[in-house]
């Protein structure tokens, strides 16, 4: 397991133990870092690559991956900037260690990054499980995600993400071309175990598909 600090983002990346899988970028949520997803990637796709970079903007301490002006509202320059950060980082990544283009699998803060990045900079990723997203941007930009596979898992009693806000952000990822999968759980904010088992039979679906 390798901890590297000397790309864009400090990051620690797990190799392959079957290269036929698609690789995932792990994406943390307020407060966390490269370790957070390290555990929940293993689950998910045990036989993966793990990519997961640390965001680079501090909030009182805590990385994110992008400036929020307050809780729910987001400076949508930086979002901007960072999306591009972000896909500058998969793309170096990619070179030094020979991945495919990953599926991210972000948690809040970390979903958001992803969704942005998709409709940004869509070449950066093959798909995404985002849990717990937000809409990271009032305006959609034009995106090309055709064939792109996205599960959404949205909290029924999630008290930071409105219901609207996260069916918005599924019906543009479906009208830029992306195969939307969007659950709403019986859950909060918090993870739980669906947040396992769902994305888990979701990327075996994914791969058995792509055989």
């Amino acid at each position: 397991m390798a901890a590297v600090g000397t790309f864009t983002h400090a990051h620690r990346y797990v190799p392959a133990t079957d290269a036929s899988r698609p690789p995932l970028l792990l994406l943390h949520g307020t407060g966390g870092d490269e370790n957070d997803l390290i555990s929940h990637g293993r689950t998910l796709a045990p036989d993966a690559a793990l990519l997961s970079p640390r965001g680079n903007v501090l909030e009182g301490g805590m990385p994110r991956f992008f400036r929020r002006l307050s809780e729910g509202v987001f400076d949508e320059a930086d979002v901007r900037r960072r999306a591009d950060d972000l896909a500058d980082f998969v793309a170096e990544s990619r070179r030094a260690y020979g991945l495919a283009a990953p599926i991210a699998v972000g948690f809040s803060n970390g979903a958001n990054i992803a969704a942005a990045t998709l409709l940004l900079r869509p070449e950066a990723l093959a798909g995404a499980v985002l849990l717990r997203a937000m809409s990271p941007l009032r305006e959609t930009p034009a995106a090309d995600l055709t064939g792109k596979p996205v599960l959404i898992l949205s909290g029924a009693l999630d008290p930071i993400v409105p219901a609207e806000n996260v069916a918005r952000l599924a019906d543009s990822l479906s009208r830029a071309g992306a195969d939307v999968d969007h659950r709403v759980l019986p859950a909060g904010h918090a993870l739980t175990h669906q947040d396992v088992d769902a994305p888990r039979a979701w990327l075996e679906r994914r791969v058995a598909i792509e055989a």
